[in-house]
């Protein structure tokens, strides 16, 4: 593609760092703000040689003079100003996944969904990488997908967020996969609609040359699987003639008239909504040329990555699991359908817009007591209340833990499944997990 000459990159992460770096690298004249000044970022802005940092408020549209592409990090929103702005004058604005994409020439893999993106990537990743294929495994997960462009990797494989995908056009995955669509971020997207068409823009750019891997038990995911021009390949609980599904402890895939099988009882991934995980992995790592026994050996030692339904501690009977990844009310379900009670359920955060009526219908007989805590607290106790759930409303994570002490009883899990963001305590849910972690241990 044609480089702009200069470029306005908005946000100051671990993206809008990456993306900079890319583009002064190559000679583009790169203009960065930040709401935040330079200490609150960490950084000194001399050492960034060909970039020009306005820092310390809200960007202003006089800085799109002169700029050829806009470049919004993931957490800015599609109301931002600037970006009106931009789009009035006619500049160009793409997310840095579609800049990668246009700058490199690998082929891409891209994993979306509410919930299970980053196992699935890491799955594929890893059978890939055992399979002998030169891999960049990133995105939304770890590493930017900007940097893959400065990598002799022949395949990239990247978890996609839906922030990501709002302002992609020729982002062209050749396999794309859809985990399941449920209601989250509606404190960012102004509808369930919007966020569901977010997502399908996964898709958008493929052709009937290309693949796409759809849950067809996740009514959302199933209907945009419908509208494809793609090949598509589904995964469910049911046998099929075509795709993956589940038989015992064992999962089936089934393409190009093979039945193939991948085993579960070796695999550290707990939990019903990792099998799906595993099942849509499989069909995407196979697709994208790993051979079976490389995806065999990926679901066997693939680690369970940090905050993801991991168990924390087990003592006096009770044991303790960490869930903090669990950002949104469908994820809160998956977590609670793991396990078969009575479980202590930590819960609350920032609330997101969702509806806690999911959440309920899954306490309901199965949780002994929710300890709710955080900025959604009383929200999240009037949802369960009425389905006839105990509730109890604490000050914090560490004196939720500490009730969850008192409340469990031999036998019982404790979950910290939070069905909300992290930001009113924590700087993010690893954070969150990890203040889990450390009161537990404190319990002595």
């Amino acid at each position: 593609m044609t480089l702009p000459r200069r470029a306005l990159v908005i946000g100051f992460q671990r993206t809008g760092r990456a993306l900079a770096r890319v583009l002064a690298d190559r000679g583009v004249a790169v203009r960065v703000a930040d709401a935040r000044d330079a200490a609150a970022l960490g950084i000194e802005p001399g050492t960034w040689h060909g970039v020009e940092f306005h820092l310390g408020g809200a960007p202003s549209p006089a800085l799109l003079e002169q700029v050829d592409l806009v470049l919004p990090s993931p957490g800015v929103p599609r109301g931002e100003p600037v970006l009106a702005a931009a789009s009035a004058r006619g500049i160009a604005i793409a997310s840095e996944i579609e800049l990668a994409v246009r700058l490199g020439a690998a082929t891409l893999v891209a994993i979306t969904g509410t919930n299970g993106k980053s196992t699935t990537t890491s799955l594929v990743g890893r059978a890939l990488e055992l399979a002998g294929r030169s891999t960049f495994t990133g995105g939304n997960l770890g590493r930017p997908l900007i940097e893959a462009v400065d990598t002799a990797a022949e395949i990239w494989v990247a978890e996609v967020s839906s922030f990501q995908l709002e302002w992609v056009e020729r982002f062209h995955p050749a396999i794309g996969c859809l985990l399941n669509v449920t209601p989250d971020h509606l404190d960012r997207h102004a509808s369930f609609a919007e966020y569901r068409c977010a997502k399908a823009r996964l898709f958008a750019a493929q052709t009937a040359d290309d693949a796409a891997v759809i849950n067809r038990d996740d009514p959302a995911a199933a209907a945009i699987g419908r509208a494809l021009l793609a090949r598509v390949w589904t995964f469910g609980q049911d046998p099929v003639p075509e795709g993956a599904f589940v038989d015992g402890e064992a999962v089936h895939l089934r393409l190009h008239g093979a039945d193939e099988r991948i085993t579960l009882s070796h695999t550290r991934l707990a939990g019903r909504h990792n099998v799906e995980n595993i099942m849509a992995a499989g069909l995407v790592a196979r697709l994208a040329g790993a051979p079976l026994a490389a995806v065999q050996e990926a679901v066997d030692t693939l680690v369970p990555l940090p905050h993801r339904l991991s168990l924390v501690a087990e003592r006096a009977g009770v044991r303790w699991y960490d869930d903090s990844k669990a950002t949104n009310v469908g994820a809160a379900v998956k977590s609670l359908a793991s396990f078969d009670g009575p479980i202590v359920l930590l819960a609350g955060g920032v609330d997101k817009g969702g509806d806690y009526a999911p959440l309920a219908r899954a306490a309901r007989d199965k949780v002994r007591v929710v300890l709710v805590f955080g900025q959604a607290r009383e929200r999240i106790a009037a949802a369960l209340r009425p389905a006839g759930v105990t509730v109890r409303v604490v000050e914090d994570l560490a004196h939720a833990v500490r009730d969850a002490a008192g409340a469990a009883q031999p036998g019982d899990t404790v979950l910290l499944a939070p069905a909300c963001s992290s930001f009113d305590m924590f700087t993010d849910y690893a954070a969150r997990g990890r203040a889990f972690e450390r009161a537990v241990e404190e319990l002595g």
